[in-house]
């Protein structure tokens, strides 16, 4: 069996109450090693460290403020967020350690409404990667500039990380890959009809800075689009992208394995 890594599904959702441990016996079953779990808040963070607990080495917990949650009061937000960060990384055994400062980043595709309260909540918790040496897991929805632009300030002291949910063209994969030690992540947009990313990553992205996702519930791959996503259908993603690279699925996953556990520091 192939063996892949989701690097992003919010496994914790309510999507999931009904059926989520026969959903991750599914992923298993198809495949997956580990999945890789980002909060958006501090429920999120204190549900996902708890769930990660009880599938400590397949799920791995990641601790963030989600630029769509950071309002006018988010600085207190942000205090407890880090306060659990520094909790969870003193107090947990090291296989259920958060790996990632995530899912933060950069989203003004509603509104710029809180436009200098993102960018304040971002630059914060970019510096925490820096001081914890965790990895960055970046949602950016038309905020590319913005986030280059900041990003740039720290690019010498930054550990690495993923800019997730990647669906541009050969130039905006170009800027994001001059942050060397990051890759990015590419998930059931794919495999959509019109997608033109099976002819950008063979010719943009070389195989050691790209990784699988779901970002799941959302984003379900052909040919589950429409329905509820979830990690066993990374192998779609699998599939298609080895049709776009000329290589097997097998060594496709084992390429990607291999990333990711270099950008978390975490052997699968």
């Amino acid at each position: 069996m192939i063996r892949f890594i989701d690097t992003h599904a919010h496994v914790d959702g309510e999507e999931y109450d009904a059926d989520r441990e026969l959903m991750l016996e599914r992923a298993r079953q198809a495949g997956a090693a580990a999945i890789f779990v980002p909060a958006i808040d501090l429920p999120s963070s204190r549900r996902i460290l708890a769930l990660c607990q009880q599938h400590a080495g397949f799920l791995y917990p990641m601790i963030g403020l989600h630029p769509e949650e950071v309002r006018a009061d988010f600085r207190q937000v942000l205090s407890d967020v880090r306060t659990l960060l520094t909790t969870s990384l003193a107090g947990m055994a090291r296989s259920q350690r958060p790996v990632a400062i995530g899912e933060v980043g950069l989203d003004f595709y509603w509104s710029r409404e809180f436009e200098r309260e993102q960018l304040e909540a971002f630059e914060e918790q970019v510096k925490w990667s820096v001081e914890t040496r965790l990895p960055l897991m970046i949602h950016c929805r038309k905020a590319q500039n913005e986030m280059v632009r900041l990003l740039k300030r720290y690019e010498r002291d930054l550990p690495g990380g993923v800019f997730h949910c990647f669906t541009g063209n050969e130039k905006e994969a170009a800027e994001l890959l001059q942050f060397e030690r990051f890759v990015l992540g590419v998930g059931g947009v794919l495999t959509f009809k019109k997608s033109h990313l099976p002819e950008v990553l063979p010719a943009a992205v070389p195989l050691h800075r790209i990784v699988l996702e779901t970002d799941a519930p959302y984003m379900a791959p052909v040919p589950k689009r429409g329905e509820r996503n979830e990690s066993a259908y990374v192998a779609y993603v699998l599939e298609r992208m080895a049709q776009a690279y000329g290589i097997s699925p097998e060594l496709l996953a084992q390429k990607t394995n291999e990333n990711v556990e270099r950008v978390f520091g975490v052997k699968i």
